[in-house]
């Protein structure tokens, strides 16, 4: 067992065996939830009422300092560490929410997409408390959880436009609900965390790359560079990152000053915050003619950064969107998103069976996915996004 484990707290259906989901609604549901499909050994206990979501407590184990000598996040590693930490994750969660098992309604876990050997630990010891406790299983998707996050912070009404963008998804979706959810683009390459971070490797900024990033920009001129722009041809509203990516590595072998560097930060955040709101821009027309109220969320890894929020919050004023971003603390990967996810669903009725499988890849708009991968090789994983 890891004895100096760095944690961090962040607290601001169906329901129990033998009752259905009209017999949910209305309740007051409290939840367990759990998350470990990447660096991040996490739980959460939320409660879900009438008045909306209430973060009882957020434990977070990073793994930052063990991948940091890669300069990236080892899968191995990683899932060594969730078994390592799960357990003493998960105690001092409910632990802090002042609550024991028999005032849970159910137990969330992240089921995929992600690193597999780490969802796995995650699952499983969701299962154990599930049989152990008599307590329904909810089987949560990793990118489902984000697409919530944002009603942690505020009551946010469905539908809404979303953009989830994180280290390794970045989408454009309408969330009519939870579980009703369609794809209006993706990335066809690279997520926008993911050119952050391995740009910001090529600069010599170490792991993680994109807050490293974020701050040397603010020092920064980035109209020195002239980085390309990717699709602008087409009419839809998928991304592209790695022509950036690959430009903006081969300029850093040529950064021989502080300056130089801080110069080519600020003009690859504003060059990747420029295509978001792009590719944006273009999504919110086509759904502002299909609804009258309209809410724009911007949610995942990448929405903690100020320059793209900025960005985007403008971009929603003027075509006269509402905008809401998760609190910082939910920005990234956590189990309260996970947990809220779970007790949405359970307050649907929809639970998991025992033996449900973790998913290296799960496509939120699964049916889209299947019928129009973006990524036509899809291999037995499934389909990507």
């Amino acid at each position: 067992m890891n004895t100096g484990a760095d944690y961090s707290s962040g607290t601001t259906g169906a329901t129990k065996p033998g009752l259905g989901a009209g017999e949910a609604e209305g309740r007051v549901l409290t939840v367990l939830g759990l998350e470990t499909s990447c660096d991040e050994t996490a739980a959460s206990v939320v409660r879900l009422s009438a008045r909306g979501a209430e973060v009882l407590s957020s434990i977070i184990y990073s793994q930052i300092d063990e991948h940091a000598a890669f300069g990236g996040v080892v899968p191995e590693i990683a899932a060594r560490s969730h078994v390592e930490m799960i357990d003493g994750v998960a105690r001092r969660a409910m632990a802090e929410a002042g609550i024991d098992y028999a005032a849970l309604d159910g137990v969330a876990a992240t089921a995929g997409p992600g690193l597999v050997g780490g969802v796995m630990v995650g699952l499983s010891y969701g299962k154990a408390v599930a049989l152990a406790r008599g307590l329904p299983l909810i089987a949560v998707n990793h990118l489902e959880g984000h697409a919530v996050s944002a009603r942690l912070g505020a009551e946010t009404s469905y539908p809404f436009l979303l953009l989830l963008v994180s280290g390794g998804h970045c989408q454009l979706l309408e969330v009519r609900g939870i579980g009703d959810m369609s794809r209006l683009g993706t990335t066809i390459d690279d997520a926008a965390g993911e050119a952050f971070d391995k740009i910001a490797k090529a600069m010599g900024l170490g792991y993680p790359g994109g807050p490293a990033l974020e701050a040397l920009a603010a020092s920064g001129d980035g109209a020195r560079f002239d980085l390309p722009r990717a699709l602008l041809g087409r009419k839809d509203c998928d991304f592209s990152f790695s022509g950036l990516k690959t430009a903006a590595s081969r300029l850093a072998q040529t950064c021989e000053t502080d300056q130089d560097r801080a110069d080519l930060a600020d003009a690859v955040q504003k060059a990747i915050a420029r295509q978001l709101a792009e590719r944006t821009e273009r999504a919110m027309l086509a759904y502002a003619e299909q609804h009258e109220e309209r809410h724009f969320v911007v949610a995942g890894g990448v929405a903690a950064n100020k320059t793209i929020r900025r960005t985007l919050e403008d971009l929603a004023t003027k075509h006269g969107f509402s905008f809401l971003a998760p609190p910082l603390v939910y920005c990234t990967d956590n189990a309260a998103m996970i947990a809220l996810a779970g007790a949405e669903r359970l307050e649907k009725g929809l639970t998991s069976d025992i033996d449900v499988a973790a998913r290296p890849r799960w496509p939120l708009d699964e049916a889209r996915a299947n019928a129009d991968p973006v990524h036509k090789k899809t291999g037995r994983k499934g389909a990507k996004a």
